[in-house]
């Protein structure tokens, strides 16, 4: 063992690695290839804003400070680090892939796999909180804030554990013939292990929605409000949106551990489904925004700050600016109305 953490500084490692499982190790960066590169780190770079400006929006309002919007903004922070991954992912791919050493390439991929994992943990989380708010089950009790953040903190802290596993020793090292096509440094059963957590995590997912769905639908179907119900297809439209992207990754993850190396072209592929993927973190954001005017009010509100901004310094230039009125807050304590404890849409957050 002691000799496998030793290569883990090894700059010839990475090299071994891919010239063996890759039938052609073509590294050239080509215009198109540097094209795609760069479309991709704009892309991520949309990703950041985007859910940035959800966690802003989340944190100034305190309309949104319950149960439902923090698991919402927690997947808005793991949509946020995702971009942030993916753009290292690409400056670090190509040519400079085979310069790095094992604990180099580790964090690379370990990075997407960890934020991967929050997503699907935050996407758990909002699950059974809808099943919370449906049946009227009292899971929180009178301290729920406090066991929402351990909650949260415990998603992350499985996420880095299982994102870790490979650069703590369940990795391929000194063994080629285990190694993934695809990652070739890790080793294919831990991939087929972690594609097998998110897969069951996402049925568990999907069988609550039903059974939420089909209580929703029993003679009980007086437990929830219209806005309950809005906010339920809104998360519901998250999952589907996250597994719609994904299920092609997840199937050419499971394909590389059934084929032997060099045995499926397919697999040198990878990247498209991978670039694919990303557009999960992208969507988010727009679904949020487009199902909430009230989100979408509170997420317009720092571009309209800039832009009013922009129009007082027009005006000092002797330049007419505009003059935009403030957006209205729909947080209950501006409007003098009491603040629900419920985590589904007060009363004038309309559901679009």
């Amino acid at each position: 063992m002691g000799n496998v953490y030793s290569e883990y500084l090894s700059s010839s490692k990475v090299r071994e690695h891919y010239n063996y499982t890759k039938e052609n190790l073509d590294t050239k960066e080509t215009p198109s290839r540097q094209v795609a590169s760069a479309l991709i780190v704009v892309l991520c770079c949309a990703i950041v804003v985007e859910n940035l400006l959800v966690l802003i929006a989340v944190a100034r309002n305190s309309k949104f400070h319950s149960a439902m919007y923090l698991f919402l903004g927690n997947l808005a922070a793991s949509d946020l680090l995702a971009g942030v991954a993916f753009i290292a992912n690409t400056l670090l791919s190509g040519s400079v892939t085979l310069g790095l050493t094992p604990v180099q390439w580790f964090a690379r991929e370990g990075s997407a796999f960890i934020t991967l994992s929050a997503s699907v943990f935050s996407l758990l989380a909002i699950a059974i909180e809808r099943h919370v708010a449906i049946a009227k089950v009292k899971l929180y009790g009178s301290d729920k804030s406090c066991r929402m953040l351990l909650l949260v903190a415990a998603s992350w802290l499985i996420s880095l554990v299982l994102g870790g596993l490979p650069i703590l020793g369940w990795n391929c090292l000194g063994r080629l013939e285990a190694c993934s096509t695809v990652l070739p440094l890790y080793a294919k059963p831990y991939v087929l292990c972690v594609v097998t957590i998110f897969s069951v995590i996402l049925s568990a997912i999907v069988a609550l929605y039903v059974r939420i769905y089909c209580v929703v639908r029993s003679s009980q179907a007086d437990v929830a409000g219209p806005q309950t119900l809005a906010l339920l297809k809104t998360v519901t439209i998250v999952l589907g949106v996250f597994i719609f992207c994904w299920l092609p990754a997840f199937s050419i993850l499971l394909l590389d551990y059934a084929c032997p190396v060099r045995a499926c072209p397919v697999l040198y592929q990878a990247h498209y489904f991978f670039a694919f993927a990303t557009l999960n973190s992208l969507l988010n954001p727009v679904i949020y925004t487009w199902r909430s005017r009230d989100l979408r009010r509170e997420v317009l509100r720092p571009l309209q700050c800039w832009r009013r901004a922009a129009g007082v310094q027009g005006g000092r230039d002797g330049t007419p600016g505009h003059r935009l009125l403030p957006l209205r807050s729909s947080s209950s304590l501006e409007r003098g109305t009491h603040m629900p404890t419920s985590p589904t849409f007060p009363e004038g957050d309309t559901m679009v």
